[in-house]
């Protein structure tokens, strides 16, 4: 069986702190996807099309990554996939039980599908995108949390 996973998030905009998790989980599958959730409540500040663009941009030498956009649950995303894991980056201890909920929730519905957590690099922990997009509305250097293809 193929070990496919899903790596879910708005990735609005993708971080450095997603790269860091990406490449050290890549290894670990055979495929790792990453979703793009689409959240008709969420305003995103990028479009789907341009944070796919960057992640292809960024791994366009590795065939393992995926990148697709989703609405809906997750799970039933995995389940088209054929996903048997969903990866999920940690920072905090508050990511941590936010996280764990979620978990809970996703092996109640879909018990076959196993969620995975990895803790982001220490350099990484304080970079959230909601932060980046912060400094991006108040005119800051956001190239210090940015991958070299996210050109904002």
């Amino acid at each position: 069986m193929e070990r496919i996973c899903l790596f879910p998030g708005t990735f609005d905009p993708v971080t450095n702190g997603h790269i860091d998790i990406i490449e050290r989980a890549v290894g670990l599958f055979d495929q790792l996807v990453i979703g793009i959730g689409v959240n008709s409540s969420k305003q995103p500040m990028f479009s789907v099309e341009q944070r796919t663009g960057w992640i292809q941009e960024i791994f366009k030498h590795e065939p393992r990554v995926k990148v697709i956009s989703y609405e809906g649950l997750t799970i039933n995303c995995c389940k088209e996939l054929n996903a048997h894991f969903i990866l999920r980056g940690i920072r905090y201890v508050n990511d941590f039980e936010y996280e764990k909920a979620i978990a809970d929730m996703n092996r109640m519905l879909a018990p076959e599908i196993e969620t995975i957590f990895l803790t982001c690099s220490p350099l990484y922990s304080t970079i959230s995108s909601t932060l980046v997009r912060d400094v991006i509305r108040n005119g800051g250097n956001s190239s210090l949390f940015l991958p070299a293809a996210v050109k904002i």
